[in-house]
Formats: C-alpha cells, sequence, structure tokens
C-alpha cells in the first residue's frame, strides 16, 4: 500500500524538462504514487509513455484541458505558453486512453476565468468559446463512459466567488448520469461541493488550501466534506503549497496538502493519508 497517492500532477511537462524520471524516482522512494494527466495530444502521449516504463505507481490520464479548445497566449504563475487550439480526436484519446498504465480521461472540463481574455484575443465569440468547451468535455465523457474510467474535470468560475462553471458542469453530467469521477482542484463552497457529492463524484484539494489567503469557504468545504470522498494533489508544476511558495512545485509536497486537512478535520494525519489513499485506488483501479 503506498503511503501516498498523488493523485494530480504534470510531471512530463516542460517545466520538469530533463528530470521527469528523477521526480518520479524520488516519489516512489517515499512511497508516493503519482497520477499524470495529460493536457493536449503531446503532453497526453508524453504522460502515457513516461507511465509506462513503470510496473506500479506511475499512470498516466489523458485528455485536452479547456484552456487549449481555443488558440491563444498563456501566461500562468509566470510560466508563459502558447497553444494552439485543439480539436477532440476520439479516436486518438481513445488509442492512447487503453495504453499500459492509462487510468483515466482528463484532464478535461470549463474554464470561464479567462474566457474575456480569450475573446478579446482570438476575435471569438465568448458564447461560441463557452459551445466549444461544453461540446468538447461531452466528448471526453462519452469516452470515459464507453472505456470504463473515472473522469478528471478541471472546472474555474470567472471569478473567485462564482459558480457559473461548477453549474455548467454540473448540467452537463447531470445528462451522463453513469459518469464516474472527480472535480480537480475543486475551490468553490461546500454547498457547491454538496452537488457533486450527489452525482458521486470526489472532491480533490491543492496546495491552495494552505495558501495564507485561502478562501474560508473553501477550508469550510474541507472541513464539511467527508474524508471518504477527498482526493489530494498539488497540480505540480502550477500552486505550490506552503511553506514552499515561490518554489517549483514537487509532487511530494503533497505531504503538505494532506497535513492541512489533517488540521482542519482535526484528525491524525495518518488517517488522511489512509483514507485518501484508499479512495485513489478505488477510482483509478490502482
Amino acid at each position: 500500500m503506498p503511503k501516498l497517492i498523488y493523485t494530480h500532477g504534470h510531471v512530463s511537462f516542460h517545466g520538469y524538462n530533463g528530470e521527469h524520471e528523477q521526480i518520479i524516482d524520488e516519489c516512489l522512494a517515499q512511497n508516493v504514487w503519482v497520477i499524470m494527466p495529460g493536457s493536449q495530444k503531446d503532453t497526453s502521449l508524453a504522460a502515457v509513455e513516461l507511465a509506462e516504463k513503470y510496473d506500479e505507481g506511475v499512470y498516466s490520464a489523458v485528455g485536452i484541458h479547456p484552456l487549449h479548445v481555443i488558440p491563444q497566449n498563456i501566461d500562468q504563475e509566470e510560466i508563459h505558453f502558447q497553444t494552439r487550439g485543439e480539436s477532440f480526436d476520439y479516436e486518438y484519446y481513445k488509442q492512447l486512453g487503453q495504453r499500459k498504465n492509462c487510468v483515466a480521461i482528463g484532464e478535461c472540463g470549463i474554464e470561464y476565468f479567462r474566457i474575456i481574455d480569450q475573446a478579446k484575443e482570438t476575435g471569438i465569440d465568448i458564447d461560441e468559446i463557452k459551445r466549444k468547451q461544453h461540446e468538447t468535455y461531452e466528448q471526453h465523457i462519452r469516452l470515459a463512459n464507453d472505456l470504463n474510467k473515472p473522469l478528471i474535470t478541471h472546472c474555474r468560475p470567472s471569478k473567485p466567488d462564482a459558480t457559473d462553471a461548477y453549474e455548467a458542469v454540473e448540467k452537463i453530467l447531470k445528462k451522463h448520469p453513469q459518469t464516474r469521477g472527480v472535480m480537480h482542484c475543486f475551490l468553490g463552497s461546500y454547498e457547491t461541493a454538496t452537488r457533486f457529492l450527489a452525482l458521486g463524484f470526489f472532491l480533490s484539494f491543492t496546495g491552495i488550501i494552505t495558501f495564507k489567503n485561502a478562501n474560508q469557504y473553501l477550508l469550510e468545504a474541507v472541513k464539511k466534506i467527508p474524508l471518504e470522498r477527498i482526493l489530494i494533489e498539488t497540480d505540480s508544476p502550477y500552486l505550490t503549497p506552503a511553506p514552499h511558495r515561490g518554489k517549483r512545485n514537487h509532487p511530494l509536497y503533497v505531504e503538505h496538502v494532506a497535513k492541512k486537512i489533517a488540521e482542519l478535520k482535526n484528525i491524525p494525519l495518518e488517517e488522511v493519508a489512509e483514507v485518501t489513499t484508499k479512495n485513489a485506488r478505488s477510482l483509478f483501479g490502482v
């Protein structure tokens, strides 16, 4: 049994260029298992090929992040990248999804936080951007259900206290009640969380809950959501948790997320580790 399962980190990304296997070896040495989602064709393939080098403890997921649906320039946490825009190639992702150690479909979903900037930069109407995001998300859902794999959903509202993206995801998922999966990097309130708990989804938390300026409603959600429905991650190389803010994120920093959950719930760290590991093994079949 692994000590922790790090359920979402982009170890195959360029942010770890030349160090991919070193980072993974450091995790396995500490008995931390890693799940690496892709964000478009290239990074999905890279995640699959990296995971296939290991017999156990390293897994991939494949999909298109909603930011990659529309061509644009993005500066995210001072990491600049350009996306060409990608349409969902069902057969390509189906083939990747059936490869060794690929355990989920995603990261995919709805991203409204940058949608105004997307529209300004590309000249594409906001409603059209939303339509394409929604359509692409539903294609991922179809593939996940066809392959009987869980779905890793990215969902970011237009502003921190908004619920628009969560409402869009919920509406789509309700049309596909057989879908199982996780709301990655959950940032909503407990009220919002209950909607996805009712759909059978897990909620996953990142280093954001360790930030000094973390929203109180998010911390309250962590306290109230049953531990049996929680997963842990850090979304590396982004969102580095305290006390390592300002440094490149590392999957091993997921322990700080587990510690914060234990603190908020007033339970032993060992309990958080045991239950979240059991949850991840159950959802992803690892």
